[in-house]
């Protein structure tokens, strides 16, 4: 099957941008049956809301400290404690998940 650039119209921004043939090429490997909605960059602003700005980009996401319930060592979190319940560092978090 021979495919052809197309233009199509962002549905976020409105701009038109090309969709191409490799692109094409590359949906129809995947199995994608419908095509993109959005330009590249509305995909990528999307992407960035979604996954928080580090994606993609090697930035690191934000860390909570917190003190280990288990050990009392000093360290820090990808989330940010609720309070109501305890929170272990990477070491006591993988002996306590091993022994459930």
């Amino acid at each position: 099957m021979s495919f052809q650039d197309k233009s199509l119209a962002c549905s976020d921004c409105g701009a038109p941008f090309t969709f191409s043939a490799e692109e094409q090429e590359f949906f129809q490997s995947k199995g994608y049956v419908n095509e993109p909605k959005r330009c590249p960059e509305c995909r990528q602003t999307r992407k960035s809301e979604r996954y928080g700005s580090g994606y993609g980009s090697g930035a690191r996401r934000q860390m909570f400290p917190v003190t280990c319930a288990e050990c009392g060592k000093a360290t820090e979190v990808p989330f940010e404690p609720r309070g109501d319940r305890p929170v272990y560092c990477s070491d006591c978090y993988r002996k306590l998940r091993v022994s459930r």
